[in-house]
């Protein structure tokens, strides 16, 4: 059975004028208690009030059947509440007949204060029925209220996400159709691209064509013109260069035979000083080879020893001038001097330049031509007093030899 939920009255809510009847009832009971009527003794009325019931309701996955079996309970409670109401409310109307009668019996004054009260409490109670009903009716309509809301609210986001996938999918078809559209229009602007550039490109080689067919005409009028000029200038030029390789022809014959004549010159003098030095050196290495097999007060003459020593220098010259190959190109005043410098058995220790040519190539072909005519081993044939004065020595080199 459903819970019983008592009334709860506002502060003063109409206890003013049921307050005096009250006052007033039992004024008149105590009286007629003392009077002591012969009638039974009065029953207590039944102030029972009804109490509303207040309907719970729990919410299915389907809500639209929930909704109709909770207005379906909730109507159930309602008349199962109402009918007791209503026993009730006969119920205690009897009492209160019964009591009304035998208040008439007492005295018309009682039964008056006794009517008022009674209709005070009938109307308190058809009140409070009224009021359960209507709080039972109000909670029942916002519990259904609230489960349609619950329902359209479901229904609502059903729609929604149905209405939400539609539109995704009519998007998809859409963006879908835009893409082939798109592609569509991509495809015939290429292929009007495509025909656009191809009559271009054939405007394109019929004009570069014909250009080509103009130019080709006028290359060939130029080229045309062009060879007859350069014929013309090149018969002019042949002639000019003949004129120009006669004259440089007798040129270098003239040079050629200054050159030859330069070379034979030139020759003359270095198989002349060749043989001069081939003397010298045979008279120098006659007279050391001499002054080696003589007598001891021979060798120690100063005067044969200088001979011995210039005997020893003139055969270095002439070993490393057989050895020196002048650079091509040389001037006929280029001078180097080179400071050489012997071990103990005529071996070169150092050869430095101690003034230079202006020429690297000039000094470093005087420097290769002692290195390549060494070792002087003729050191050791001079005497032992002069080995040590001629183990360093400088040379001067020019073209025009050795000094």
């Amino acid at each position: 059975m459903a819970k019983r939920q008592r009334r709860i009255r506002a502060p003063g809510e109409g206890y003013t004028l049921p307050a005096i009847l009250a006052v007033g009832l039992h004024l008149g009971l105590l009286i007629l208690s003392v009077i002591k009527w012969p009638v039974s003794p009065p029953e207590t009325p039944n102030t029972a009030i009804v109490q509303a019931t207040l309907i719970s309701t729990e919410t299915t996955t389907d809500q639209a059947q929930q909704a109709a079996e909770a207005r379906t309970r909730a109507a159930q409670r309602a008349a199962e509440e109402a009918a007791a109401a209503e026993a009730e409310r006969q119920a205690q109307q009897q009492a209160e007949e019964q009591a009304r009668q035998e208040a008439e019996a007492e005295a018309q004054r009682q039964a008056e204060a006794e009517q008022a009260a009674q209709r005070e409490a009938e109307a308190e109670r058809q009140q409070a029925a009224e009021e359960a009903q209507a709080e039972a009716e109000r909670r029942a309509s916002e519990a259904e209220a609230a489960r349609q809301r619950e329902a359209e609210e479901e229904a609502r986001r059903q729609a929604e996400q149905q209405e939400a996938e539609r539109q995704r999918e009519a998007e998809e078809e859409a963006r879908r159709q835009q893409e082939a559209e798109r592609q569509a229009r991509e495809e015939a602007e290429r292929q009007a691209q495509e025909e656009a550039e191809r009559q271009a490109r054939e405007e394109a080689e019929r004009q570069a064509q014909e250009e080509a067919e103009r130019q080709a005409q006028e290359e060939a009028e130029r080229q045309a013109q062009e060879e007859a000029e350069r014929q013309a200038q090149e018969e002019a030029e042949r002639q000019a260069q003949e004129e120009a390789e006669r004259q440089a022809q007798e040129e270098a014959e003239r040079q050629a035979q200054e050159e030859a004549e330069r070379r034979e010159r030139e020759e003359a003098e270095r198989r002349a000083q060749e043989e001069a030095d081939r003397e010298a050196q045979q008279q120098a290495e006659q007279e050391l080879q001499r002054i080696i097999e003589g007598d001891t007060d021979a060798v120690s003459n100063a005067a044969q020893g200088e001979q011995a020593a210039n005997g020893f220098i003139q055969t270095v010259k002439a070993a490393v001038e057989q050895a020196w190959n002048i650079p091509p190109n040389v001037g006929d005043g280029a001078s180097a001097t080179l400071e050489v410098r012997l071990g103990p058995s005529g071996e070169i220790f150092a050869v430095t330049v101690s003034r230079s040519s202006g020429d690297s190539a000039f000094d470093n072909s005087a420097i290769d031509a002692v290195e390549a005519a060494g070792p002087f081993s003729e050191l050791l044939q001079l005497p032992s007093g002069l080995q040590r004065d001629y183990r360093q020595f400088s040379l001067n080199f020019s073209p025009g030899g050795i000094r």
